[in-house]
Formats: structure tokens, sequence, C-alpha cells
């Protein structure tokens, strides 16, 4: 019977007006279908131009970084302009030393028990690093454990404190790279090589950190966290961050956060309120940079440093404890530096990170110790002097 009906409405008993009809109601069922696949397809263009990570900015290094002695405090810098011009230094009295500014030089600390943080015998020029530290906890709950108040976050970046009046304004370095030697344990000891890059063009800034497990020509796993956003008078202000890991030549994940000017969008796609000074795993390193070129009483040892940070799937304030002065054998010689330790420890599937700071070498990280677990972890060491572009 069906196919009777089928045959009296397409065949030839059918009238010409019902099968007009029928065709024309077709041929609408095929063009709205057509532009619904092509505006399908046009938004998914559309999305994926919106995931795509931020092109690369270029640029051309030309010397290196000279040791120097740890400068002075400086003022914060007005926002870089896309223009930059050269401004005579104001006078102004020299500040008196701080502890953090000519820190004693400390003898090389003993090799720890802990096989976890021991460096690769592969790298025998570095002395052995100091213990894991447990440092004393507050009375209250650990940061872990507790809530944090949008107060909390707010009041959390040390950059919204200003320097002293009169001291000289902050110069923002050019553009520099960083290379480091990669060992560690990851099931496994492993070896490579990483680097990290601070690129500024104008007030516009990028900062990447890219990690490489195995030879460079044919490496076993990467990942890349870059941060690209301005500079302003309370530092970097991240727009952007782009995480993605490559195992065995397969994408293993990828994850991206924006920053709003009211929000934070997180990479679940959660929205939570913005936070003063908030940075993200890239940026950090370099904000850091800039806090204790302006504040170096934060290095004195014992002290604390608070920084809001906007991780993949949360907003939270990390606390680090400047833990000791360390002496760091390099392939271009020793190199004295400030070691800040997070103070929670990691959690399942999360990363902590240690950092050295040189303050002959403008307080950039010299030092990484990326922790997954005790037993898992990778510890970047400077490979050679940091790689200046041209201004």
């Amino acid at each position: 019977m069906a196919a009777g009906l089928t045959g009296s409405v397409l065949g030839g008993g059918a009238r010409p007006g019902r099968r007009v009809a029928f065709l024309l109601v077709i041929a609408a069922v095929l063009v709205v279908h057509g532009w619904t696949t092509q505006h399908l397809a046009d938004r998914l263009i559309d999305l994926d131009k919106d995931a795509a990570m931020p092109a690369r900015i270029e640029v051309a290094y030309v010397r290196e970084m000279a040791l120097s002695a740890p400068p002075p405090a400086a003022a914060p810098a007005a926002p870089v302009a896309p223009t930059p011009r050269v401004r005579a230094p104001r006078k102004a009295h020299k500040p008196a030393a701080s502890p953090a500014s000519a820190p004693a030089r400390s003898e090389a600390s003993k090799a720890p028990d802990n096989p976890a943080s021991e460096p690769m015998v592969a790298r025998p020029r570095m002395l052995e690093p100091p213990p894991v530290i447990q440092p004393p906890m507050p009375d209250a709950a650990p940061p872990e454990a507790a809530a944090t108040s949008d107060a909390a976050l707010a009041a959390a970046s040390p950059a919204s404190s200003p320097a002293s009046a009169g001291a000289p304004a902050f110069e923002w370095p050019a553009s520099t790279r960083m290379s480091y030697l990669l060992t560690g344990n990851v099931s496994g000891p492993v070896e490579g090589s990483a680097q990290v890059e601070w690129i500024r063009v104008g007030s516009h800034y990028q900062v990447h950190l890219d990690l490489v497990v195995g030879p460079s020509f044919a490496p076993v796993a990467t990942r890349r966290m870059s941060s690209d956003g301005e500079i302003t008078e309370q530092g970097l202000e991240p727009r952007r961050y782009d995480q993605q890991t490559r195992a065995f030549g397969a994408d293993r994940g990828r994850a991206t956060i924006l920053f709003e000017p009211d929000a934070v969008v997180l990479a679940n796609g959660e929205r939570q309120p913005a936070v003063p000074g908030v940075q993200d795993t890239a940026s950090q390193f370099v904000q850091l940079t800039y806090v204790f070129s302006t504040r170096p009483e934060l290095l004195r040892i014992g002290g604390t440093v608070d920084i809001p940070l906007a991780l993949p799937h949360k907003v939270d304030v990390w606390t680090y404890d400047v833990v000791e002065e360390s002496l760091l054998y390099t392939t271009f010689g020793p190199l004295q530096s400030i070691h800040l330790k997070p103070r929670r420890v990691p959690r399942p599937g999360s990363l902590t990170a240690e950092i050295w700071f040189a303050p002959q070498l403008r307080y950039l990280p010299v030092r990484i110790l990326i922790r997954q677990t005790e037993q898992t972890y990778v510890d970047l060491l400077i490979e050679k002097p940091p790689q200046i572009a041209t201004p």
C-alpha cells in the first residue's frame, strides 16, 4: 500500500499541481538544509579561529646579558607606550641597601635525602639542591582547605604597593630568551630542554614557556604555555593564556583562559570575578621579576610573597615562601640566587613550581623545579646567559 501511495504521488497518475507542490517542498528543504550546513561550517571555522593560539611574535636576539650587581629598588613604571621614548632619569637619593639587595653568601646546601629533588647525574655542575623543606604553617587551615574570599584575592598582589617615592622608574627589559637544560623523573629519568621567552613590542607582551622531553628532533613530549597581554602601571595584565601538550606526536590536551575586564573565563567556560594583579602560569615568572625589582625587601629570607593565579580550573592565591639563598653552578659560572617555594603541596593532576631568581640577572628565573608528585618532576637549570633582542 505504501508503494502504491508513493507511485500515486510521484508516478504519472498524480495530478500535475500536486507533483509540482511536492517538488517545491523538497527544493525548499534542500535549500534550508544547505544554508544550515554552510552556516554550521562557518560557525565551526569561527570557533576554530577563536580557539587558535595568538601568533607568536618573532624577534632576533643579538647579544648576551652580562652579570651585574643587584639593581636598586625601582619605582613601578608607567605603561609602556607603543612608541617608546627615552626619558632622562630623575635625580633621586640612593636608597639604603636592604638585606635582600645585599645578601650574605651562603654555603651550598647538603644533598637531600629525598631523591625526587636531586638533580640527575648528567648535570654535575649544579650543587645538590636543598632538601624538601616544609615551612611552618599558620594556625589557620591551609590554603587548599579553606575557601579564598574575594577580599583576600584582591589584596594578594604584591605589586599593588608602590615602591618608595623618588626611586628611579622601572625599565622593562628588552625581549629576552632564557635557555635551560631539563632533567627529572617521569616514570624514569628524563632529559630535554626548555626556554622562557619574554617578548614585548610597545605595551604588548608575550611570555612563552616551552618544555621538550627527549631530543629536539624527535621529542617524546612537549608542552607550551603562553601568555599574551598588556604592560600596565601594575605590571603585566594577561588577556589570554594557552596551554598545549603533545606526546608521541599526538595532541594530549589543550586549555585556554581568557581575561576580561570584569571576569576570568576558565578552560571549562566557568566565569569567575576578575582579581587585581591576577597572573597565569607563564606570566607569573616575569611579573615576579618586576615585583622584586621594585620591592626587593620582599626577598628577605623567611618572608612570603602572595600572587593571585588563574589556573585552568580555578583562580586562587598562591603563597611562596622565601626559603634561602642558593649558589648555583652553571656552565657560565656560579650564580647567586634566591629560592622561592610554594606553600601548598601538589594535588593529584596539578603542578607546583619552585623558582630560583638571580639578582645579578635582573631577578630573572634561573632555575625552575616543576613537581607533580615527589617522584614526578622536571628540573630546569639555566644553560647559558640570557639572550637579548634589539630594543
